[in-house]
């Protein structure tokens, strides 16, 4: 630290000190009742000054190896800075030790968060291309024996491939925007029964094609939300019943109107959850069993579900009896007026 550095800082102090000293000079000067010559206030100037000029040595030298050591840790030190700062030797500088303490730690807790971010953005990844490797191979497999099968009987297995691999890009393409939420949505009123038409027909051919029978009822109804996202929502969820859901199943859907809120429920009599797996579907690359023992999954569809509808002001919930049936419940709340619940 040098040393104009240290007197530019206590300028204040130092302007005060001749400030008050001149005060006093001139009161004893002019003082009418004790008279004191100019050789006495002379000397009591001189004296407090060297005072003064003493103490200022001692606050420098006491502070001197303290910004030193700072200053050596700040320009040499490129890593554990924090536990390497001399031992404070004031209250001022133990507060912006004690920030600075806080700062790192939050910054450290910043880095762990962006650290797990990227690592489950490579696992996704690695397991997504894995999965969609799986469709794209099944289409070479079907171009490679089409010569022993009909035309329509090509394309139609072609087109389920294709449809899977939608599927998966679409689930990609959905987890790249989950940041960049907020500046993507538009809320509109919904006709759920338009939207939840347009959803079996978007399915229809694994309708037909497993014999799965569908039954809407209660659907007259209108929320507020983004289509766009919640028919992604929605996708995700009756895709994971169709999947799980076996030939000749049932699968129903119906909305409950309540006093606080509205639902759409996506029931279907399949494989059900097994209820240590039933807590943590909407995990993020969660599988569980039945994805690990039955079919290929990344884990991600109900994860992106549950985040969306959460973003969208909306909130999912599951139900499930293994082997029997599993329940899927979207709610959607009614807006309450802001006035009258802060008040």
């Amino acid at each position: 630290m040098k040393l104009r550095n240290f007197l530019s800082d206590r300028i204040f102090l130092i302007l005060f000190y001749f400030i008050l000293m001149l005060f006093i000079s001139s009161v004893v000067y002019f003082n009418n009742v004790i008279k004191i010559s100019v050789d006495n206030i002379a000397y009591i100037n001189t004296v407090g000054f060297i005072m003064f000029i003493l103490y200022l040595i001692f606050e420098y030298l006491r502070n001197k190896k303290y910004y030193e050591v700072i200053n050596y840790v700040t320009e040499t030190l490129k890593e554990n800075i924090i536990n390497s700062l001399p031992k404070p030797l004031n209250h001022e500088q133990r507060l912006y030790q004690q920030l600075l303490i806080k700062v790192n730690e939050e910054f450290n807790l910043k880095i762990d968060e962006l650290y797990e971010g990227k690592k489950e953005n490579v696992d996704f990844m690695n397991s997504w291309v894995h999965e969609i490797k799986t469709p794209i191979s099944a289409c070479r497999l079907v171009i490679e024996n089409s010569m022993y099968k009909s035309k329509e009987e090509t394309l139609t297995n072609l087109e389920d491939e294709i449809d899977h691999i939608e599927n998966y890009v679409e689930q990609a393409l959905y987890y790249s925007r989950l940041d960049s939420f907020s500046g993507d949505y538009l809320i509109n009123e919904i006709n759920m029964h338009s939207l939840i038409t347009q959803l079996v027909k978007k399915h229809a051919k694994e309708f037909i094609g497993k014999k799965i029978k569908i039954e809407l009822s209660d659907l007259e109804f209108n929320i507020d939300s983004d289509k766009k996202w919640l028919l992604f929502i929605l996708d995700q969820i009756l895709s994971n019943s169709l999947k799980y859901t076996a030939n000749n199943g049932l699968i129903k859907i119906s909305g409950i109107s309540k006093d606080n809120e509205k639902q759409l429920i996506i029931q279907d009599n399949g494989i059900g959850i097994k209820s240590e797996d039933i807590h943590r579907v909407f995990n993020k690359g969660f599988t569980g069993y039945n994805g690990r023992e039955n079919f290929k999954a990344t884990g991600m569809g109900l994860y992106l579900s549950k985040s969306l509808a959460t973003k969208l002001g909306h909130h999912i919930t599951i139900e499930s009896k293994p082997s029997e049936s599993t329940r899927v419940t979207v709610h959607f709340p009614k807006l309450i007026d802001y006035y009258r619940v802060t008040n």
